[in-house]
């Protein structure tokens, strides 16, 4: 297990095991909650597993919300 810092609430995370971005809504003992950008679903992410996301990731993950959203708008 690597010893990091998880990001704070509202912080957006790269979640190293699904490969994906997401904002931070809770830390709990055992799991860090994760929301999509854009909104949706939450999800589960172990603690180990969670790191700030890069600036990279993070534009990435905003292109693609942007991208989703300009198709439903078809």
């Amino acid at each position: 297990m690597k010893d990091r810092h998880v990001p704070a609430t509202g912080a957006a995370a790269f979640d190293e095991r699904s490969g994906r971005v997401g904002l931070v809504t809770g830390h709990h003992d055992t799991y860090v909650r994760l929301r999509p950008l854009g909104g949706g679903r939450e999800w589960h992410a172990d603690p180990a597993q969670v790191r700030p996301a890069d600036r990279d990731e993070l534009l990435s993950a905003q292109l693609a919300e942007v991208n989703t959203r300009s198709r439903r708008a078809l």
